[in-house]
């Protein structure tokens, strides 16, 4: 954690150093920041985040629309986990693997070439089991 983190969890927790936040550990490890404000936590997650899915946790409507608006990722949340960003959660069958790319064609290109989406995503603090 960042020295705040580790001011308010004890200093049993490791002290992140600057690769910790560009780290996917893929294990039960975190990394965990705290920021001053909604700004700095969607410029901390656009700087080092992977695109892929992020949340908020949130009973303010006006921040979690700002948070979707500026959040660069294939699927946002708004109180609810990351762990849904599936394919066969999203009803697509088996889960081939998700794309955090922007533009994905090559050769000749129409409209549907040129389309790319994010999903919003919205909750009530559902978790996946």
């Amino acid at each position: 954690g960042c020295p705040r983190t580790r001011g308010i969890m004890g200093r049993t927790i490791k002290e992140a150093v600057a690769k910790d936040w560009d780290t996917e550990y893929l294990d039960l490890i975190l990394s965990v920041k705290v920021v001053d404000d909604l700004k700095d936590a969607i410029d901390h997650i656009n700087t080092h985040g992977s695109h892929h899915s992020d949340t908020i946790v949130t009973e303010n409507r006006n921040e979690a629309d700002q948070f979707l608006k500026s959040v660069d990722s294939a699927c946002l949340y708004v109180n609810a986990s990351t762990r849904f960003t599936d394919g066969h959660q999203f009803g697509f069958g088996a889960e081939i693997g998700i794309s955090t790319d922007k533009v994905h064609a090559r050769g000749p290109m129409a409209l549907e070439e040129l389309t790319t989406y994010k999903y919003l995503v919205f909750g009530n603090g559902q978790i996946r089991e």
